[in-house]
């Protein structure tokens, strides 16, 4: 018989569908050949028979002959696809495809939900030192806005209740600066032993999808109005007095082009810039070291909106913080979220100017 092709007829005439091997006497006068073709067959189903002549090819499924020339081959495909066998543990079943898609995209939406819960920054410091930064800030904060730019203004020889409008808005602008730059100078020292820090922190990316995020982050916006509005009538509620108008709000009131500008600049500009570092670029990360990141969105955005001391915005506060800590969060970007604070700051100056 030979050895290379099995369409020329033996010397004893074998049945169809059954190989019969030869003796060991003469398959060891056969040469012997390295390779085995290998023929992809359906998971299972019903199909030609594989006949091989070849004396190495050992992959031989368990099959069942129905008397009409085909074989039922259960194990065709897994034999030839190693990966799948090892994976999937067992013969799969073409009935329950929608099934095993169904339970991947179940699997894929587990595994995504555990990423973003246990996902956290590598954290050099510890709580004490969130603490010293936070109150360091607040204290620093009160300190400037409350005390020493008013000192020294009291110094050159006039009072914030004595200026223009103009004069307000560029005074509320130094201060603004004041109070950013002394934050950073406190992160500055506290965070410098810790220095070089681990990767990820502080970080501006320009390159990337964080774009997405801030547009959908855009889409919440009249959800944070609505919750001001509701936050604005239970205040109402209350007995005591309702905060009063800004000197933004005054600015705008009185239409003057350049204080408009000037607070534009405050509140699109200044104040998403240097709030974002302290709260998602510091403080969120921070709280991953002790809960998971959900917890520490929702907690460092509570924190965001209590810094406002303005009761009345507290809910819609506390929800934009969430919303702008998940886009960090997503990101790993600090300015994704300034971007949409900035945004958000523009919305709320515009809604005023009407």
């Amino acid at each position: 018989m030979s050895s290379t092709s099995c369409l020329a007829p033996p010397p004893p005439r074998l049945t169809c569908g059954r190989v019969r091997l030869p003796p060991p006497s003469a398959a060891a006068e056969r040469p012997s050949l390295r390779f085995k073709p290998r023929v992809a067959a359906p998971t299972k189903g019903w199909g030609p028979v594989h006949i091989s002549c070849f004396k190495q090819e050992h992959d031989v499924s368990t099959t069942s002959d129905d008397g009409t020339g085909f074989k039922y081959n259960e194990q065709a495909e897994i034999s030839g696809d190693p990966d799948l066998k090892e994976e999937d543990g067992g013969i799969p079943n073409r009935d329950d495809e929608n099934y095993v898609k169904g339970d991947w995209f179940v699997r894929a939406q587990k595994e995504t939900v555990s990423r973003f819960w246990n996902e956290r920054w590598a954290v050099p410091w510890t709580g004490q030192t969130i603490t010293q930064v936070m109150f360091l800030w607040i204290a620093a904060f009160w300190l400037v806005g409350s005390w020493i730019v008013p000192f020294l203004a009291h110094a050159a020889g006039f009072s914030k209740e004595t200026l223009t409008h103009r004069g307000q808005a560029l005074y509320s602008l130094v201060t603004d600066i004041t109070e950013g730059l002394a934050g950073i100078a406190i992160l500055h020292q506290c965070l410098g032993r810790f220095r070089p820090l681990p990767p990820g922190w502080f970080e501006f990316k320009l390159k990337g999808k964080w774009h997405w995020d801030v547009a959908l982050g855009c889409l919440l916006f009249p959800l944070v109005n609505l919750l001001s509005h509701i936050n604005i009538s239970l205040v109402h509620m209350s007995s005591g007095p309702v905060t009063g108008v800004s000197s933004v709000e005054q600015s705008i009131m009185a239409r003057d082009p350049v204080a408009m500008v000037l607070y534009a600049v405050v509140v699109t500009v200044c104040a998403p810039i240097w709030e974002e570092i302290v709260f998602r670029g510091f403080l969120l990360p921070s709280l991953t070291r002790y809960m998971p990141l959900p917890w520490s969105i929702l907690l460092s955005a509570a924190a965001f909106a209590l810094a406002h001391f303005n009761v009345q915005r507290v809910l819609p506060l506390i929800f934009l913080g969430v919303v702008m800590g998940g886009v960090f969060a997503r990101s790993r970007n600090l300015l994704a979220s300034m971007v949409l604070h900035s945004l958000w700051n523009g919305f709320v100056f515009l809604d005023l100017m009407k």
